[in-house]
Order: C-alpha cells, then sequence, then structure tokens
C-alpha cells in the first residue's frame, strides 16, 4: 500500500512533456545547427577570396584550402585536418628550394646547400610568412592560447627582422598551416611543380641568401674558440632557472634564458658568449657580427 502510494506520489509530480513539445524541440536544435553552418559558410566564402587574392592562386576545388586551415584540434565534422596536406607540402616545399639554389648556385658545395635550404623552410621562416600574411586569423582551430603565442612572436620577430637564427620561439602551428597551404595548392594544380614553384616564391620573399645567411650562433662560437685554443665549459641550470652559461679559459663569457625551450637558451647563451669575445678580444670577426651590438634579453 505504502509502496503504491509513493510510486502514484512520483509519477503525479513528473511533467510529461508532449510529444509534439519534444519534436518542435529537436526542430529548433536542427535550425539553430543549421543557421550556424550557413553563417560559417558564408564566412568562409569570404576567406576563401580573401586567401586566394593574397596568394594569387584561384582553387579549382575550394575543399582543398578548407582542409589547408583546419587543424587537427578543430572538431570539424567536414573535413579531415592539414596534417596530411602538410605532409606532402613539406616535401614540396624542400624540392623546390633544392632545385632553386642547385641551378642558382652551381659551384656551391652540398654543406652550404643545405645550410641555405634548410634555413629557408625552417620553422621560424614559415612562421614569419604566416604572420605576414595574417593566416592565422583563418585557421580553425580550438587552440585558446594561439592568439598570445602569435602575438608574442611577432614581437620577437621586429628584434631580427630576416631571421634570429634560433634565438626566438616561433609557434609550429604557422609552419605547419603555410606548409599545407603549398601541399592544397600542389595538388590542386594537377601536381605541377613550376604552378606552385610561381605562388611559394612570392610567399617566401624575402628569401634568405648566400649574402645574409647567418651562421648558427653556437656554431659560430665553438668555431672562434676553437680557432684560438681556448677551452669551452659550459654550466646547465636550466631546469632551475632557465638558464645556460658558457665559460672561456675558465672565465664567464656569456649567458642565455629561456624557460620555454633548452636549445633555445643554449643557442642564446652562445650568442651572448661570442658577442662578449668580439667586443672585449681582438678577434676576427665576420659580416653578421654587426647583430652584437643589439641587446639581447
Amino acid at each position: 500500500m505504502d509502496t503504491d502510494y509513493n510510486l502514484n506520489c512520483l509519477l503525479g509530480s513528473m511533467e510529461i512533456q508532449p510529444r509534439s513539445t519534444l519534436q518542435q524541440d529537436k526542430d529548433q536544435v536542427h535550425q539553430d545547427r543549421s543557421i550556424k553552418e550557413n553563417e560559417e559558410t558564408l564566412e568562409w566564402e569570404k576567406y576563401v577570396e580573401e586567401v586566394q587574392d593574397i596568394i594569387g592562386y584561384k582553387f579549382k576545388d575550394p575543399s582543398l584550402l578548407y582542409q589547408a586551415f583546419t587543424h587537427s584540434f578543430s572538431q570539424s565534422e567536414k573535413f579531415e585536418s592539414y596534417e596530411r596536406l602538410e605532409y606532402i607540402g613539406d616535401s614540396v616545399l624542400n624540392l623546390l628550394i633544392a632545385k632553386k639554389h642547385y641551378f642558382l648556385h652551381p659551384d656551391l658545395p652540398p654543406g652550404k646547400l643545405t645550410r641555405l635550404r634548410a634555413t629557408n623552410v625552417d620553422t621560424e621562416k614559415l612562421a614569419r610568412v604566416a604572420v605576414k600574411y595574417d593566416f592565422h586569423k583563418y585557421l580553425r582551430h580550438n587552440k585558446p592560447l594561439l592568439k598570445g603565442q602569435v602575438e608574442e612572436f611577432k614581437d620577437a620577430t621586429l628584434e631580427y627582422p630576416l631571421h634570429s637564427t634560433g634565438l626566438i620561439d616561433p609557434p609550429k602551428v604557422l609552419a605547419d598551416v603555410v606548409e599545407s597551404l603549398i601541399g592544397a595548392i600542389y595538388i590542386d594544380c594537377n601536381f605541377s611543380m613550376d604552378t606552385t614553384w610561381q605562388v611559394v616564391e612570392g610567399l617566401l620573399q624575402p628569401l634568405i641568401t648566400l649574402a645574409n645567411l647567418e651562421t648558427h650562433p653556437v656554431t659560430k662560437f665553438y668555431e672562434v674558440c676553437q680557432k684560438y685554443g681556448w677551452s669551452v665549459k659550459l654550466i646547465d641550470t636550466w631546469e632551475e632557472t632557465g638558464e645556460m652559461e658558457f665559460f672561456v679559459d675558465g672565465k664567464f663569457a656569456g649567458k642565455g634564458k629561456f624557460s620555454g625551450k633548452k636549445l633555445i637558451a643554449l643557442n642564446r647563451a652562445a650568442r651572448n658568449a661570442y658577442c662578449e669575445i668580439v667586443t672585449n678580444l681582438s678577434v676576427e670577426t665576420t659580416s653578421d657580427d654587426s647583430a652584437c651590438n643589439e641587446t639581447q634579453n
């Protein structure tokens, strides 16, 4: 008796929603989703026109362009991420740059050709291309911190107009977008290397040439120490302080700090130490030693 009474009370207190109301709710959700999808479609159609105007290439298949700007964290239901396009774009870009330098410098040995190519296709170089053309604003992603990272990178590039040679930290996603865009162009133009290069060459300007190619700071530092027979000691306190320190012949030469990546802290320490040597000792300098006059944080 008590059980039946309690059950009747429970059922009586529950408001059973009519079937028609449930259907109306479903219809409203479907309508809201359709409106959102239409708004996104119109926005992307605008983006397509803008990107095509920037790169000077009109896509036969705009879905490739859409995919090129879709990050793996975007949770897009329509398109897969740019990762596969990035893969092929990376290979195409390396071949295009290698081909250009091979014929431009017929007497250049493979080692220097490799350095020249690497500097023109590395993460920093391509990230600079992305921010130059604001490609990040077209990226479909779910990375709340990206905007701040892009702004921080843009500010850092002001100290190094062409390339920092490993002294700043570019967001990898920016370079990925450029590579995926190159991959999309390559596929869309039916795998024409000539057509792809016409677009890519313009995007990569200014290219780094032999005249402005800088030696990596760690390489430059160790080379000058070896030349003069100086002993080098590295003090690694990066885990605790984010810093690396160099001592030359037992004397402090320079330090670098960057808590984000150990390699960048090392590069900054080497640059700092090298500039200290150039400033205070009579050593033979190179054409890019003017950078030692810049203030390094």
